[in-house]
C-alpha cells in the first residue's frame, strides 16, 4: 500500500473516479476525465484524483482532491495538488471545510472572506453555504485563492524545512525588508 503513481486520467477511470468522489463525499458535479490527474497502485486501481475544472465565469478550481482512506496519510494528496499547480499558470480557487484551510495554506492558497474579491461562482456558493452555515452551524465553507506558481515553491520550502522566515518572505515578496525584521513585526515579543 505504498506504491502508487501519478498520471493523467483516461476515459476507462471515469467510473472509477467517480465512485471514489461518492465515497469520500465531497461534489460529485462536474466529473470529466479529461481534466483529471489520477494516482493508481501497483495493480492499476484509481486511489486518488484531483482536477482543475473551469467555470462559466472563467474563474478555475482545484477540486475533487480525494484519496482512498486505506490510501491516506502517505503523501498522496500533496503529490496531486502539487502536480495540478505546476500545471496551471492562472489563479485558482477552490472551495473546502474551514477545517482543512492550514491544509491548503501550505501550497500557497490564501483565505478569501470578502465577496467582492470572488468570482461570480464563489461569491454564489460563499453566499449559500453561509446560509446553510446558519442553520446548521457545523458546516462551515472557506473559499481560497492561488496566485502563482513562484508562490508555491516558496510555500512548500518553508513547510517541509519549517523555515518561517522563508514563509513570511514569499508572503511579503515586495518588501526590501530583511525577512527577520518582518518575522518580528508579525510576531512582536510578548
Amino acid at each position: 500500500m505504498t506504491s502508487y503513481h501519478l498520471q493523467a486520467a483516461t476515459s476507462a477511470q471515469q467510473g472509477e473516479i467517480k465512485a471514489l468522489v461518492q465515497a469520500v463525499r465531497i461534489n460529485p458535479l462536474g466529473l470529466d476525465w479529461r481534466r483529471f490527474v489520477v494516482a493508481l497502485d501497483e495493480n492499476g486501481a484509481v486511489v486518488g484524483c484531483g482536477q482543475v475544472k473551469p467555470h462559466r465565469d472563467g474563474s478555475w478550481e482545484l477540486a475533487s482532491i480525494a484519496v482512498a482512506p486505506a490510501w491516506r496519510g502517505q503523501g498522496m494528496a500533496r503529490a496531486i495538488i502539487e502536480h495540478l499547480l505546476s500545471d496551471s499558470s492562472r489563479p485558482l480557487w477552490l472551495t473546502c471545510v474551514s477545517t482543512l484551510v492550514p491544509f491548503y495554506t501550505r501550497f500557497g492558497f490564501r483565505e478569501v472572506t470578502a465577496l467582492a474579491e470572488m468570482p461570480r461562482y464563489f461569491r454564489w456558493v460563499s453566499r449559500l453555504f453561509r446560509l446553510l452555515a446558519y442553520l446548521s452551524p457545523a458546516n462551515t465553507l472557506s473559499v481560497m485563492r492561488y496566485d502563482s506558481a513562484q508562490d508555491l515553491t516558496h510555500h512548500l520550502y518553508a513547510a517541509r524545512t519549517n523555515s518561517w522566515p522563508v514563509l513570511l518572505g514569499a508572503a511579503f515578496p515586495s518588501s526590501s525588508r530583511p525577512v527577520e525584521r518582518r518575522r518580528l513585526r508579525l510576531y512582536p515579543p510578548p
